[in-house]
């Protein structure tokens, strides 16, 4: 059963209209989590075909990213492992390089709340320069490159990853270390949280 204060957040947050004027496709706040989560994933916004199915990471993006992780649709969906709050719950739009950033109010009516209640949350995964820089502030290097580099700075707290979009294809081409060096470390420190 459910936390009553951890079910009545997602409801509200699920019934958030709060910048609904500026999303294209409407309001459709994607957020998943209980009181039971051990990791919390926090990526940028859905996009057209999760704003569609409901379903976080539900596209190429989140099967490169349960790759990255080694677990299964399965345990990816199970709130007891993942809870899913990205820093924008709702489809921001398309801009000229793909998808808009997530909406800037998001994260500030939210986040707070939602990390304030997943209490047995251990380790937060930031996926993307907007994770980073909400999450990591001043602490965060030049670019995404050297902070994903200098991972282990910010470890066990949080582990800093770029997002896994197909977009992001070149990123992994030129900085090969990543998913050779990085990529098992995290798999491994994964499958302990979630035994």
């Amino acid at each position: 059963m459910m936390d009553a204060k951890i079910e009545a957040l997602i409801k509200e947050i699920r019934a958030c209209t709060n910048c609904a004027e500026n999303l294209p496709l409407g309001p459709r706040p994607i957020v998943s989590f209980s009181g039971k989560s051990k990791v919390l994933l926090v990526g940028q916004a859905p996009g057209t075909k999760v704003h569609e199915t409901g379903v976080p990471w539900n596209d190429p993006s989140g099967d490169r990213l349960r790759a990255w992780l080694q677990v299964s649709r399965d345990e990816f969906y199970d709130t007891k492992n993942f809870a899913i709050a990205p820093m924008g719950f709702c489809y921001p739009g398309r801009g000229k390089s793909g998808d808009n950033p997530p909406r800037p109010e998001c994260a500030p009516l939210w986040m707070e709340r939602i990390t304030a209640s997943l209490t047995e949350v251990q380790m937060t995964i930031l996926i993307g320069q907007y994770a980073l820089n909400y999450f990591l502030g001043e602490r965060r290097k030049k670019t995404l490159t050297e902070t994903v580099k200098n991972w282990r700075e910010y470890f066990p707290n949080f582990v800093v990853l770029p997002h896994p979009s197909p977009r992001n294809n070149i990123w992994l081409k030129k900085n090969e270390w990543f998913e050779k060096e990085l990529v098992p470390e995290l798999s491994g420190i994964v499958s302990e949280f979630l035994k």
